[in-house]
């Protein structure tokens, strides 16, 4: 597929986001000092395992953190305002308009009882007033005809029941792209569509990016989604990201051993009849990370050094990593 194009503006800044879970048992600290910047018509991807802080960093974006979780600190700059400091009723006014997300549940995004032409055209004219429900109508038409929908149209008079999972995911994701948002976050929007119905999806937000010049953060632990769709990648683990550069550099020169083991764990990256790599151990819980280093129980790099906790370590330019011992791109 073809690389987005750089643009000088980003779409998005984050610095230093803290997110947090206050229960029972004591601090999740589920965002715990994340950075990165999207620029506008580029993708940057998010990946790691399940429980890394992925999803939760896209909510904390839109400000969608429920009790007992707040957010507590950092800055998230969106066209020159740190979305921390805007009302309530302001975020109301960005989200679906200028700030779009695509849910890994579609069912988040739809109404049950609502049809979807019903659904649609009140995500255009609640943003913009001035259209009428023909024009609104015919957004609604195009958007699901772009995302593969068949027979548009008629499928507007339907209801979400009517629809099977993964078309319910390409109508939550037609909604995202309705009102050409500045900004898309989107949670592993494509996990329950087949490999065409996904490629589709890839090429079409490319495209959005291309001509609108909309940033997008897609969250996935798809590798190879990331590695045709995105520009810039994050790997997370236990709420801080351990590796970020370019696609291209991360993916063909791993500088962490997380991020090394997550390619080995790719189906089709061993030789025919190896068994599946697995990376040792599991992720650990954040009410009891061990000291130093997160990754340290699962490393076979790791030695005394690691018990103390790293800090992110300029590489080369738009290369960072988290770890005393980094691969260098050579093998473990």
């Amino acid at each position: 597929m073809v690389r987005l194009r750089m643009t000088d503006a980003p779409a998005l800044v984050v610095e230093d986001l803290r997110t947090s879970f206050h229960v029972r048992g004591g601090i999740v600290r589920a965002v715990d000092g994340v950075s990165f910047r999207i620029g506008r018509g580029r993708v940057l991807g998010l990946v790691g395992e399940s429980g890394s802080g992925k999803t939760v960093t896209g909510f904390s974006i839109l400000r969608l953190i429920d009790p007992p979780g707040r957010i507590d600190g950092g800055r998230i700059l969106f066209g020159g305002r740190d979305l921390l400091g805007l009302s309530e009723p302001d975020m109301r006014q960005l989200r679906g308009s200028r700030i779009a997300m695509v849910f890994q549940d579609p069912m988040m995004t739809l109404n049950p009882v609502l049809r979807i032409d019903t659904q649609m055209i009140e995500a255009v004219r609640a943003h913009h007033p001035d259209v009428d429900r023909d024009e609104a109508r015919r957004r609604a038409r195009d958007a699901l005809g772009q995302v593969g929908i068949p027979s548009p149209e008629e499928r507007l008079a339907a209801y979400p029941h009517q629809f099977s999972g993964g078309m319910r995911q390409r109508v939550a994701i037609a909604i995202a792209i309705l009102n050409k948002p500045d900004l898309i976050i989107a949670d592993e929007p494509t996990t329950a569509l087949d490999v065409t119905i996904q490629g589709q999806i890839l090429f079409e937000m490319q495209k959005l990016c291309r001509q609108s010049s909309t940033g997008l953060l897609w969250i996935t632990h798809d590798l190879s989604v990331v590695a045709s769709l995105a520009d810039e990648i994050c790997v997370m683990y236990a709420g801080k990201i351990v590796e970020q550069g370019s696609v291209d550099g991360v993916l063909d020169r791993p500088a962490h051993p997380y991020t090394y083991g997550l390619l080995r764990s790719v189906p089709g990256a061993q030789a025919r009849g190896d068994r599946l790599y697995q990376i040792p151990g599991m992720m650990p819980s954040l009410l009891a990370l061990p000291s130093g280093c997160s990754f340290r129980p699962r490393c076979a790099r790791s030695d005394g050094v690691c018990l103390a906790l790293p800090d992110l370590t300029r590489l080369s330019p738009g290369r960072d990593v988290r770890c005393f011992h980094p691969l260098h791109g050579e093998a473990a």
